[in-house]
């Protein structure tokens, strides 16, 4: 008999393991059974709650998505109105978010978007979102907060992706580097 209460754990241990190997690997090259084994459970359990490896990814993803969503309203609850474009920023770079095991899922949540519809729905999502929170703050502060926005949103891409890649990009220097653009675009001192 299933003991109650368990899913939700094992969904969470799960999602977690996910992360961490999918980081240690370096892509989505890993098996449901590794996941599985680094979350203390059998393959089978895994599958019966998520289907498959992609499925549990994209539950993977959509954590990531959720711990960055609670940095960034964190953030914006205590920033000035000219400031809220730089709460959404240190945000993306918050140590909760910017490790090296969400910067390689991250990557691995890219080349997953090209084949999988669901990936690229939530990253459709996710893009929207960004876009959209980052125009309405910058409003305030800058004549083309559309523009800015967008260079942004590549800015921030790019740093995740330079993170991953080559320079092990520290949260600190992530946000000076995305601040110094942003205060350039916008003409401010953030």
């Amino acid at each position: 008999m299933p003991k109650v209460g368990m899913e939700p754990i094992r969904r969470e241990a799960l999602v977690k393991a996910t992360i961490a190997e999918i980081g240690a690997v370096g892509s989505l090259d890993v098996t449901v059974s590794q996941i599985a084994r680094r979350a203390g459970m059998s393959s089978a359990l895994a599958h019966h709650y998520f289907g498959g490896k992609e499925q549990i990814f994209l539950a993977a993803m959509r954590r990531i998505l959720g711990d960055f969503g609670a940095e960034a309203r964190a953030g914006l609850v205590m920033a000035h109105p000219e400031g809220r474009a730089a709460a959404i920023v240190r945000a993306c770079f918050a140590p909760s978010c910017f490790t090296p095991e969400s910067t390689t899922a991250w990557m691995t949540f890219y080349v997953l978007a090209q084949t999988n519809p669901e990936a690229l729905r939530l990253w459709r999502i996710y893009q929207r979102r960004m876009r959209s929170n980052l125009t309405h703050a910058l409003r305030p502060i800058c004549r083309a907060p559309e523009a800015v926005a967008d260079t942004m949103v590549a800015l921030i891409d790019g740093l995740y992706i330079r993170a991953a890649l080559s320079d092990p990009e520290t949260p600190e220097r992530a946000t000076v580097h995305a601040l110094d653009v942003l205060a350039k675009l916008t003409g401010d001192g953030v």
